[in-house]
């Protein structure tokens, strides 16, 4: 029997650029990091063109990566558990997705202890997830808000708050010098830079965010600001963004896409020349883009809509602008009978980018630095590794490995 810890994970891709990918992704490597784990994760949300295993070179037979379409299903997971062994699942992403999962939780929590990374909610809370948040041996929390709502849903499920964390020695101000000559390299170095790092999808508000920045530049002047988006501009879940500027007349370059990923030190250099990044989504779990963007001292303009709470104030200062909803709405579908999203108001989002413009670099700086200090206090990666590694070897210490548990043969199913 191996002596380290072997967790199954089941999100979106870690390797994709998702929110939950990139988040499952810093987890697994920080964890990787102590020598006491190895993974096998599902990687979803995607379709793949192949469904071989992946290894990532670095971390060898640590870390095994199985390319699956959608989030997997009962028999997927079943071979799984049966072929790899795992001492603990692990799994992350909104709760529609798993309803199959939960639906097998007594064969599973037989032999593997299930750990739900509760991703996001919002008030007034729904009481349906109950049931959910009943099928888990322990559900860990990215938001205060989260953390709030399962307590109150499910007070006997044992659970925890564990915010998302970000690096801050890769996330960090840069040189000014290194700012400019990138600024001036772009034709943005007389500009006010807004930042947008989000995904192109309906509840991000992509489209609604290019149509208010309209309404910011006539009053401000269209050359005077300009707003970069790093995102997929015709996802298949959100608008065609090319067309929307076009319809707006915003193609003299007061919107630019950044369509390529790039990795994490190309990223915390566009947060670094924005004086601003903004997140207006109508519901965000948690928010990892605003955090990066605290993270390297840039402040952020955000909905005061879950996770994205705890990062804009400690409760006693803002590290930017928090704006609050003026109504709340009512979305969901055959597998969630409805959530709540937070819907802002357009002259209270143009107001508040004029007030941030009128600031001047001198106050933005100040706040963004204050920013930073609260991200390496609130949200640090270290602490953040090391609240996983003792709920992981709490639960196994509790649960023991699968050598001490009876094999499980619920199913007999092929193996990958």
């Amino acid at each position: 029997m191996s002596e380290k810890i072997k967790i199954f994970t089941i999100s979106d891709h870690p390797l994709s650029p998702s929110g939950v990918g990139t988040q499952t992704k810093y987890m697994i490597e920080g964890m990787l990091k102590t020598g006491k784990y190895q993974f096998v994760s599902f990687g979803g949300a995607v379709k793949h063109p192949n469904h071989d295993p992946q290894h990532l070179e670095e971390w060898g037979e640590d870390w095994i990566i199985w390319p699956v379409d959608g989030y997997g299903n009962p028999d997927m997971v079943r071979a799984m558990i049966k072929q790899q062994k795992p001492d603990i699942l692990w799994f992350m992403t909104d709760p529609r997705f798993y309803g199959w999962l939960w639906n097998i939780e007594n064969e599973i929590r037989a032999n593997v202890p299930m750990v739900y990374y509760h991703v996001w909610d919002n008030y007034p809370y729904p009481t349906y997830n109950r049931k959910f948040y009943l099928s888990n041996d322990h559900v860990a929390c990215i938001s205060k808000l989260t953390h709030d709502i399962v307590e109150t849903v499910a007070p006997e499920v044992d659970s925890s708050y564990i915010p998302h964390a970000v690096d801050g020695e890769i996330f960090k101000p840069q040189e000014k010098d290194d700012i400019l000559k990138w600024k001036q390299q772009k034709n943005l170095d007389n500009k006010f830079v807004c930042f947008w790092n989000s995904r192109n999808a309906r509840r991000k508000q992509s489209g609604t965010l290019i149509w208010w920045f309209k309404d910011f530049l006539d009053k401000v002047g269209h050359e005077n600001a300009c707003l970069i988006m790093h995102t997929d501009v015709k996802d298949q879940h959100g608008q065609d963004l090319e067309a929307i500027i076009h319809e707006l007349g915003l193609t003299e370059g007061q919107v630019l896409f950044s369509r390529e990923k790039v990795g994490a030190k190309d990223l915390a250099m566009m947060y670094n020349i924005a004086d601003i990044t903004i997140c207006i989504s109508d519901a965000e779990g948690f928010g990892l883009s605003t955090l990066e963007s605290l993270s390297c001292g840039t402040p952020i303009l955000v909905n005061m809509t879950g996770g994205l709470q705890d990062q804009v104030t400690d409760g006693e200062q803002f590290f930017g602008i928090g704006l609050n909803p003026v109504s709340k709405a009512i979305i969901g579908s055959q597998q969630v009978p409805f959530i709540y999203e937070d819907r802002l108001s357009k002259d209270d989002f143009v107001n508040a980018m004029v007030e941030l413009y009128e600031m001047g670099d001198e106050k933005r700086t100040e706040l963004g630095a204050k920013g930073r200090v609260w991200t390496g206090e609130r949200f640090n990666f270290d602490k953040y590794i090391q609240r996983w590694d003792e709920l992981f070897t709490s639960i196994h210490e509790e649960k023991g490995s699968w050598d001490d548990r009876e094999g499980y043969n619920a199913y007999e199913v092929k193996v990958f």
